[in-house]
């Protein structure tokens, strides 16, 4: 008894706010703890999760066309293989167009470049800079191998892309089997792993997974406008100033603007050197100008207004994600950094306010209606066969 009052007594003697401190520091380093190791074991997977997640943002784009089908009762594998052709031939126009314009211009755009580095090192000797051409290629070539003794840095990450030809082709072959898989039996892959979880707790993850799941979708759509208004801007740009390749120009625009901000600004900076080797440094300046321009647009506007709305993610928290992102898991990493943040912000919130029915049993209720419809589909196909039987009599 004494022995209890004392420690009562020590724990009174703490302040509050050191217990409430000690209290959340321990919980704290718990689920640190929990999420280190989850991100040990996903980078230890990594072949497999890059092209997983690749598959998801493809389903959340491609989902309403066999969604559409499957309501005006058409069946869902023609949804599916609609949605993949349309896939496969909007990635197949892009790389044709950028293949074609760039097959005669490329050398061209190497010789232009050689000629402005020569004029470059002519100027720089001819200005009171004290440099001769000499140092300027030293220095090139001593930041040429830095970049070359550290590119696994600069360009892997945790996540690496894969780099081989059989990775790429394994990495490609997964992510197109996981999309086809998911179009065509998503809903029944997820209570399938819903059903892993106590009845309990199958209402709450149901709603929270469900609300994920639309901000996953809406920002993908939002991404894909955003990026077709900064390759439009970029790219008519280009044409404006007379700057050579602009369809190229707004195709690399618009793949790289799925990296939110940083994507746009590097191929917009890719435009403004095109232009200085063609045209020289003042229309290099004003495309330049023009890059920065679609930017704030993006920033100012189209990021706070329409992708703000979308996914429920302050600019701020979407510049913060790409950059932890980035430095985390390398380019994978900037590209599923603001998906990640959105479906988590929608899941944080979902829980919070409890939008879930408590009497609710998703997984119960979607094997009940699953078993109805396959025995619906079973007694058509006999009253098929029966039907074809009859009138062959």
């Amino acid at each position: 008894m004494e022995e209890q009052s004392r420690q009562v007594s020590a724990e009174t003697e703490l302040p509050l706010g050191v217990r409430v401190a000690a209290a959340w520091s321990w919980r704290l380093i718990i689920i640190g703890a929990a999420i280190a190791a989850l991100l040990w074991l996903i980078v230890q997977v990594r072949v497999l999760v890059v092209p997983v997640m690749v598959a998801i943002l493809l389903t959340a784009l491609l989902q309403p066309i066999v969604t559409e089908f499957v309501k005006r009762g058409w069946p869902r594998w023609a949804g599916v293989v609609t949605a993949l052709l349309a896939f496969l031939l909007a990635v197949t126009a892009l790389v044709w167009l950028i293949v074609s314009q760039l097959r005669g211009g490329f050398g061209d755009v190497a010789r232009r470049s050689s000629i402005a580095w020569n004029d470059f090192l002519e100027w720089i000797e001819s200005a009171p800079f004290g440099l001769s051409a000499e140092q300027v290629n030293g220095f090139i070539g001593q930041l040429v191998n830095t970049i070359e003794t550290h590119q696994d840095e600069i360009w892997s990450g945790a996540l690496a892309v894969t780099t081989t030809a059989g990775q790429l082709v394994t990495g490609s072959l997964l992510a197109l089997f996981s999309l086809i898989f998911l179009l065509i039996d998503g809903k029944r892959i997820w209570f399938w792993v819903l059903g892993f979880l106590p009845r309990s707790a199958h209402a709450p993850v149901h709603s929270a997974g469900l609300a994920g799941w639309i901000s996953v979708g809406q920002y993908v759509r939002v991404q894909i406008f955003v990026a077709f208004v900064d390759a439009v801007g970029i790219g008519l740009g280009a044409l404006i100033l007379g700057v050579p390749l602009p369809i190229p120009i707004a195709i690399l625009v618009f793949l790289g603007s799925f990296i939110p901000f940083l994507g746009a600004i590097t191929t917009g900076l890719l435009a403004a050197f095109i232009a200085l080797v063609y045209n020289g440094p003042v229309n290099a300046l004003l495309m330049l100008g023009v890059v920065i321009l679609v930017n704030q647009i993006e920033g100012h506007v189209l990021q706070p207004l329409v992708m703000g709305n979308a996914v429920r993610v302050h600019p701020l928290g979407v510049v913060l994600a790409v950059s932890a992102g980035a430095l985390l898991a390398g380019i994978p990493g900037a590209l599923f950094a603001v998906p990640i943040a959105a479906s988590a912000s929608a899941i944080v919130n979902t829980l919070m306010a409890r939008r879930w029915d408590p009497d609710d049993t998703p997984v119960a209720s979607f094997l009940h209606h699953d078993k109805r419809s396959r025995e619906a589909k079973h007694r058509a196909r006999n009253v098929a066969r029966i039907t074809r039987k009859e009138g062959r009599v």
